[in-house]
């Protein structure tokens, strides 16, 4: 383009340059192929290069515009134009890029808001030979800065994490809350594998991202539960996820790049949501326990009920043992089994249970309070069930006391199984409200048997 620029003004040509040959063709192709338009003009002002894009906006073809001097009467309006062709011209003065906006003229009459980018054309000789000017609709100007300039704030400032994913699910763009979340740094988590941060909750993630690579971007946000690897231990926590499919604009047909990964942290409102709910739940069972346990005329009948109502979604077995003197009896107990209604057992016999010394029933009867046992990750979790004479798959115990007019009376046992979570201290509460019920029953059991 410089050759053709110092070598002076061609006769207009259909393309977007002078010269002839494999060159000019080179050019022409190379012209024409640009998402900007273009223009150049020789020092003396005339129109020496015009492309496709040029042709797009305005509607003039390189035909009606190279050999032109200037822009006046016909890309500018007569009014304007020495204004916008000394603008122009400049960039042969002043050196670097220049940039501008003003109105041009369609070939139709309308009028185009540009912005163009100046810049001074050299010779062969070093000095300035004319100026090539790029120019684009200042509106799509402005929409590509406003998605430059926010990719630049997803990634830095934003108050949610943004991570960019490949087709092979490993991170390479992570932004400054993601880094924060995730426990890691902004480029040592890229290239990474998630499984080495996600230690539980991967395999969902990973099936969601693979699942927008394949089928696009999911219509709402999904709720992630995750365990992460992080300096302290392991955090559970709850990310609400948005999941966007990239792909190449440059394609003709969609390739996918990879996926934007949304996600904001809501593990405090997802808790506090799960315990209303089990609250609301747990106080319903009672109301229902209560009314059921009202019908029974058999007291230890009306305990059974309120265990069999308290256990629903809380624990997989439940034991009730009286003391008789020293000892402690067993009163009923929920099938050793599969799950199963609560029964009475022969009491009446006063043969104690085997239980050893430290048992947390005995705990819980030395502390008048709950107390709390697991077996953890212990492999042995059979024996260390069966040496506390509970049930084969029982890995988590909550025992406490029954209390009845300032009396103790005996112990409530709840156990969970391996798919259960251990017990937690607002389960301790829970269980000592059914341990209340279930006392009173108890106590009426043991008066009415007194009295008859």
């Amino acid at each position: 383009m410089s050759a053709s620029l110092s070598s002076g003004t061609a006769e207009p040509e259909p393309v977007a340059g002078a010269g002839s040959g494999s060159g000019a063709d080179l050019l022409t192709a190379l012209l024409d192929g640009m998402d900007a338009a273009l223009c150049a003009f020789d020092a003396d002002g005339v129109v020496t290069h015009w492309n496709r894009e040029a042709e797009r906006i305005l509607g003039w073809s390189a035909a009606d515009a190279v050999g032109r001097r200037g822009l006046a009467g016909w890309a500018v309006r007569t009014a304007d134009a020495d204004e916008v062709q000394g603008r122009l011209m400049a960039a042969m003065r002043g050196g670097g890029r220049q940039v501008h906006e003003f109105a041009l003229l369609r070939k139709d009459g309308g009028r185009v808001l540009v912005r163009t980018q100046s810049a001074a054309v050299t010779g062969t000789d070093g000095r300035a030979a004319g100026v090539y000017s790029a120019f684009g609709e200042v509106h799509a100007q402005i929409d590509l800065e406003r998605a430059i300039a926010l990719s630049e704030v997803l990634f830095e400032d934003a108050s949610w994490g943004v991570v960019l994913v490949d087709v092979d699910l490993r991170p390479t763009v992570v932004n400054v809350h993601a880094a924060r979340a995730l426990g890691g740094g902004r480029t040592t988590l890229l290239g990474r594998p998630l499984g080495e941060t996600v230690v539980q909750g991967v395999d969902e993630l990973e099936g969601a991202l693979q699942y927008v690579l394949a089928e696009g971007t999911p219509p709402a946000p999904v709720d992630l539960w995750v365990t992460l690897r992080t300096a302290e231990g392991e955090r559970r926590r709850c990310w609400r996820s948005g999941f966007l499919r990239l792909a190449s604009p440059l394609a003709e047909e969609p390739v996918p790049l990879g996926v934007g990964w949304l996600f904001q942290d809501v593990t405090d409102a997802k808790t506090a949501e799960q315990d209303a709910a089990r609250l609301r739940f747990r106080g319903n069972q009672l109301h229902r326990a209560a009314r059921a346990a009202a019908e029974c005329e058999d007291p230890m009948e009306a305990a059974a009920a309120y265990l069999d109502f308290g256990l629903a979604g809380f624990a997989d077995h439940a034991l009730v043992d009286v003391l008789a003197g020293d000892r402690l009896v067993r009163a009923a107990a929920t099938p050793a089994g599969e799950p199963g209604p609560c029964l009475q057992e022969n009491a009446e016999a006063g043969i104690p249970v085997r239980y050893g010394e430290g048992h947390p029933a005995l705990q819980a009867l030395e502390r008048t309070g709950a107390v709390r046992a697991s077996a953890g990750a212990r492999a042995d979790a059979v024996v260390w069930a069966a040496d506390r004479q509970w049930p084969a798959d029982a890995v988590h115990a909550l025992c406490t006391v029954l209390r009845s007019r300032g009396r103790t009376l005996g112990t409530v046992t709840f156990l969970r199984g391996a798919s259960r979570p251990a017990f937690e201290r607002p389960d301790a509460t829970y269980a000592e409200s059914i341990a209340v019920r279930v006392a009173a029953s108890v106590d009426l059991a043991q008066t009415v048997r007194d009295s008859g």
